[in-house]
């Protein structure tokens, strides 16, 4: 890099950094909100005519690629190269900066002629969605991954499954250049989009979920806006993940449905609502981070923080692979540093005779509890059976019978 550029990409830097200052807004991850689309027609041109060879994407890369090109994933500018990766890996962090970064972003391909120095049009579904230059090339140690990542090697765990039998042999890194967005049934509004519509000078909540949203859910993230470290007229961010997650989850078009009709039944001014282009790793508490830097570029400045979030089980007897509170643990030692604060998620349950409350109310008073398991919950949903609304939204319930 020379001093001109060196200059110009820090002078960039501190502008957005202003910029977002100036709004009222906490910083992205590593202060520039990082934009890699090309908007000139002629320079996508130029960009396609420039590459040797082409590479369709699957489900879980052009999320990536999405959010690398949008600045989710800010302040990458492409897939990590090997040395980047390999840090990662080991140490959590982005080697230079030491930024802490929870997962390697990578792509994968089976591709043996694919060398250094290749521009690869990057397609989704038959669209040119983005072109990579490769930078680096390697064959990756999965089972080092997977242990330093997931904290297994063990394939009857889900992300781990991923990464030895989905992702193929190798990994190429290198910069990025966004062509167009892959197309979606649903919007998935930008960072620079959301922060436009975030308030200005007050604290934004970030609320992540894959599943539909119930009444335990909405009265987990509505009472998080009175959490004793959230300021005055917050506003929560209801952010799903969008992408691919379990195999047994409900399709991201069905629950993009479900919030739709929801937002438009509360219609709470206090909450925001957008759609997030990731794919689940189910990591825990690395991916924890994960959710936090991404949710940081978007502007939020809290993060509630499940019981066992983006855990996982064994696909042959159900143990689970993280501790309850490994996540939470992992995301308050490092909040901090991400100049963000945790939002513990509450315990609440429902009780014959006050409603919702929290769990340690409902023990002191000896109130009735009412619960419905998940499993209960989706087995009454097929059979027809009419679903209490102390669990669900009636206008939930509906678009999921309709649509499953």
């Amino acid at each position: 890099m020379t001093m001109a550029t060196a200059n110009a990409t820090g002078a960039t830097r501190a502008y957005a950094a202003a910029a977002a200052a100036g709004r009222g807004l906490i910083e992205p991850h590593g202060g520039e909100l990082v934009n890699l689309m090309i908007v000139d027609e002629k320079e996508k041109a130029r960009a396609i005519a420039s590459c040797d060879r082409a590479l369709e994407l699957s489900d879980r890369n052009a999320c990536d690629v999405e959010l690398l090109s949008v600045g989710g994933f800010s302040p990458l500018r492409g897939f990590m190269n090997e040395d980047a990766y390999e840090h990662c890996v080991e140490t959590m962090r982005l080697k230079g900066s030491e930024l802490l970064f929870g997962l390697p972003i990578v792509l994968d391909t089976a591709c043996e002629d694919t060398k250094v120095g290749d521009r690869v049009l990057l397609k989704y579904q038959g669209k040119d969605v983005g072109v990579l230059t490769v930078e680096s090339k390697w064959k990756p140690n999965k089972p080092k991954e997977a242990k330093m990542c997931y904290g297994t090697s063990s394939i009857e765990h889900p992300g781990v499954a991923m990464i030895s039998m989905e992702r193929r042999k190798y990994y190429i890194g290198g910069k990025i250049e966004g062509l167009n967005l892959p197309q979606r049934p649903f919007p998935c509004p930008t960072p620079e989009q959301v922060r436009a519509d975030l308030p200005t000078g007050k604290d934004v909540v970030a609320f992540q979920c894959r599943n539909p949203v119930h009444r335990a859910h909405y009265e987990l993230f509505t009472r998080a806006l009175d959490a004793e470290n959230v300021g005055k007229e917050a506003v929560c961010l209801v952010h799903p993940t969008m992408g691919p997650t379990q195999d047994d989850d409900i399709s991201g078009l069905v629950r993009y449905k479900t919030y739709v009709t929801l937002a438009d039944e509360v219609k709470n001014p206090q909450i925001r609502w957008a759609y997030l282009p990731y794919s689940m790793h189910m990591a825990g508490p690395r991916e924890a981070i994960q959710h936090m830097i991404i949710r940081k570029n978007y502007g939020c400045t809290h993060f509630i923080i499940g019981r066992d979030m983006a855990g996982s089980k064994s696909s042959l007897d159900g143990e689970d692979f993280y501790g309850a509170y490994d996540a939470q643990d992992m995301a308050k030692a490092n909040a901090a540093e991400l100049g963000m604060q945790t939002v513990p998620s509450l315990n609440v349950v429902y009780t014959e005779e006050e409603g919702y409350v929290t769990a340690d109310v409902a023990k002191d008073k000896g109130l009735n509890v009412k619960k419905l398991s998940g499993t209960k919950f989706r087995q009454m949903l097929r059979g027809g059976e009419d679903i209490p609304e102390w669990f669900a939204f009636k206008s939930v319930v509906k678009v999921l019978r309709e649509n499953i």
